[in-house]
């Protein structure tokens, strides 16, 4: 009965350390101290956005790796050796850590703003204006962040989700961050709009088992087709639609690919082979408003995952270095 007794105590601590944190993080935060934060970010990310498209999913990326390492902290954009430097990071392209550093420049170029506003609170910011742009939900930003001094590659071992997990560890992983498997689906469907390299998934297409070279659970025309795409000894640099119908939209038809055994990673068709999670794909796959609203609440989750506010941390004055 004690050991029960200080669990619940603990609990109960966690549960009012979070609620304080969270309580911090306010959508005006910066109406004092940078009143037009939101326009000035947004019209760096819009340009870059114009001139490669590769923007939004390499920002998505970088805001979901972010934080589920140390928070979001910003400390996947300080400069090596850091956690970019680990392979789980390798891939994640330059064009989002670039527009990161654009949007930074741009609101330090206003004297009101200059030196006031966190790199994380950009990147958060930049990751809504990508989702916008492609098509996505609006939803408002909670800010208030302030970004991590410390980076190191040990710190993404293990932190991540892999292309092989099973739903078990998918739902383990996220727990974690206290996000529930609803939300680990509708931040799968970010998916709608990324790109993979082909060797994330060649197993799945070539080795798969002794009698089966191609997974049972993939379309197999869809398979044929990522054979063409990506033959055995295929240049590492290839990458492929993670949706092939409407890969630069930001809609619900990731999970119309699942339905049809499309999904390119294990970690996604397990969503649907899967009878604990059927439904809730099924559900974003025949309402797309639906899939919206799950996907707003889940990247607020996110969003407050291990964040600095109040004196912890600092607001960079690089985002790609510790002042």
């Amino acid at each position: 009965m004690k050991y029960q007794g200080s669990f619940s105590i603990v609990a109960l601590f966690l549960i009012l350390f979070s609620s304080s944190v969270f309580a911090q993080l306010q959508t005006n935060f910066y109406r004092k101290s940078c009143p037009n934060v939101e326009t000035i970010v947004r019209n760096p990310v819009r340009q870059k956005f114009q001139q490669t498209f590769v923007t939004a999913p390499a920002i998505l990326r970088l805001f979901f790796h972010d934080c589920f390492v140390r928070g979001c902290d910003a400390s996947i954009l300080l400069a090596s050796p850091s956690e970019k430097d680990h392979p789980d990071d390798k891939s994640l392209a330059g064009d989002g850590f670039d527009t990161v550093a654009k949007a930074k420049q741009a609101v330090d170029r206003d004297p009101n703003c200059r030196n006031k506003v966190s790199c994380a609170d950009i990147l958060a910011l930049a990751t809504r204006d990508v989702v916008v742009l492609t098509g996505g939900p609006n939803y408002p930003v909670e800010l208030g962040r302030r970004d991590g001094r410390l980076s190191t590659i040990a710190s993404v071992q293990h932190s991540l989700p892999q292309p092989s997990f099973k739903l078990d560890q998918l739902n383990t992983m996220f727990a974690r961050h206290g996000l529930s498997q609803t939300d680990m689906i509708a931040l799968s469907g970010a998916h709608t709009i990324g790109f993979a390299h082909c060797g994330r998934f060649s197993k799945r297409i070539y080795n798969f088992s002794p009698k089966r070279p191609i997974d049972p659970t993939l379309n197999t025309q869809y398979a044929l087709q990522l054979r063409q795409m990506c033959p055995i000894r295929v240049d590492p640099r290839i990458a492929i639609n993670m949706d092939p119908t409407s890969p630069n939209t930001f809609d619900n038809a990731y999970f119309k690919n699942l339905q049809k055994g499309m999904g390119l990673f294990t970690s996604d068709q397990v969503l649907f082979s899967d009878q604990r999670s059927r439904s809730t794909v099924n559900s974003f796959a025949s309402n797309e408003a639906t899939f919206r609203q799950a996907f707003i609440l889940a990247i607020t989750k996110l969003g407050r995952v291990g964040v600095k506010t109040g004196n912890a941390g600092e607001i960079r004055r690089d985002c790609s270095r510790v002042n």
